[in-house]
């Protein structure tokens, strides 16, 4: 099986801090792999580097086959990105936001126009497509952000905190949207404090203070620390961290 994502010992400091600590994972092609770990743990910093959007300090890293320090444009052509906070144009239309986005992925006019009405009616969107982004709820307006990171049909889409701020019911669809996704074989990445978005993936990495500290399924972790459920495993995990730091 090819790896989508592959990162040795990638490090990020910015001055003294070190905001990711020599960390190092692998993402199959088609997997859904979580970075599961509090506000602050590097999560952001190390999908960042992974997107072609920072430069590592130190390390190694591909995505999708090409090198993120000398390759990053190419990641960029290849990967979709959402991050955590609604990046769209809040003074456009729904459709002016997307044909932006589509533009700048070089999409021609008339594959663009295809391209939206198809993501469209597959996210439920048609229903406030001609209207301004910026009075729209929380709940569509991170469904358009994520019509927009699809509209090039990238190999591995980077979801950073994609459900911040969303009701549950909310956040169950969009996972449901996100699971028919990999089921066409799009590889997601996906970062979360959530703890039940994290048993959503098949993999998940527990993060603190920039180090992974733990890596499997989640059922398989569970079971290895004898936990009842994954938070528990969490708060334990970290407990443990801070004691022997």
């Amino acid at each position: 099986m090819t790896n989508a994502v592959v990162a040795e010992n990638l490090t990020k400091k910015f001055g003294e801090f070190t905001a990711v600590d020599r960390i190092s994972v692998t993402v199959a092609e088609g997997e859904i792999f979580g970075f599961l770990g509090a506000n602050g743990a590097g999560k952001t910093t190390a999908i960042r580097m992974l997107c072609g959007l920072l430069l590592p300090t130190s390390g190694k890293g591909e995505v999708n086959g090409f090198d993120i320090y000398r390759e990053n444009d190419a990641i960029k052509n290849t990967i979709g990105y959402m991050s955590q906070k609604f990046s769209l144009y809040a003074d456009l239309t729904a459709y002016e936001n997307l044909w932006f986005y589509g533009s700048v992925y070089h999409l021609k006019p008339k594959k663009l126009k295809e391209r939206i009405k198809e993501i469209s009616e597959y996210l439920g969107l048609e229903g406030f497509i001609e209207e301004k982004t910026g009075p729209l709820p929380l709940g569509w307006r991170q469904r358009l952000a994520l019509a927009a990171a699809l509209l090039h049909r990238p190999k591995i889409l980077f979801l950073d905190e994609p459900t911040g701020g969303v009701d549950p019911v909310f956040r169950r669809r969009f996972w449901e949207l996100l699971y028919q996704l990999a089921d066409q074989g799009t590889t997601l990445f996906v970062t979360t404090h959530y703890m039940d978005e994290a048993e959503f993936c098949k993999r998940i990495s527990i993060m603190h203070r920039g180090q992974i500290i733990e890596m499997g399924e989640p059922s398989q972790l569970i079971d290895k620390y004898g936990k009842p459920d994954l938070q528990e495993l969490f708060i334990d995990l970290i407990k443990e961290r801070e004691q022997g730091a």
